[in-house]
């Protein structure tokens, strides 16, 4: 199966940092029948907030949930790259955005089985467009082999 690469968005809230944040974040989108896909929580380097992001938001109805309990849409251009996985790939993909002079502000990746899915934060939305073109070849080549 070929790569698929495209734009997304997370939303984030800050939180404060206390037992139960997590659930009390989580909670309002889980009600109004969000399906998320991503769940990361953090705490700030003072240890009293911290911050949930989440994806994806989508639909009037969940949007309109997320923005009234505190959630808004991130600044930093994001791609989605999912595909099948093999032995590595991770670092073909980072050395080809590095070698390319691309700073990946963010990468969070996983593997299920024989697939993968990652997310890749930029600096800005011209790098996450010259990022997907190399991501593409990039997977290509290593399938190739």
């Amino acid at each position: 199966m070929e790569v698929i690469i495209r734009k997304t968005l997370l939303w984030k809230k800050e939180l404060d940092n206390h037992p139960g944040a997590i659930a009390d974040g989580l909670e309002p989108l889980a009600e109004a029948g969000a399906d998320l896909q991503l769940v990361m929580v953090y705490r700030f380097p003072d240890a009293r907030k911290g911050a949930i992001e989440v994806h994806p938001v989508s639909g009037r109805k969940i949007i309109s949930i997320a923005t009234s309990c505190g959630f808004a849409p991130s600044s930093i251009p994001v791609l989605l790259v999912e595909g099948d996985n093999c032995k590595g790939l991770g670092l073909k993909l980072t050395k080809a955005l590095g070698d390319a002079g691309i700073s990946v502000s963010f990468l969070m990746a996983q593997v299920i089985g024989s697939r993968y899915a990652a997310l890749l934060g930029f600096k800005n939305d011209h790098d996450a467009v010259k990022a997907a073109k190399l991501i593409k070849k990039a997977t290509n080549e290593s399938r190739v082999r």
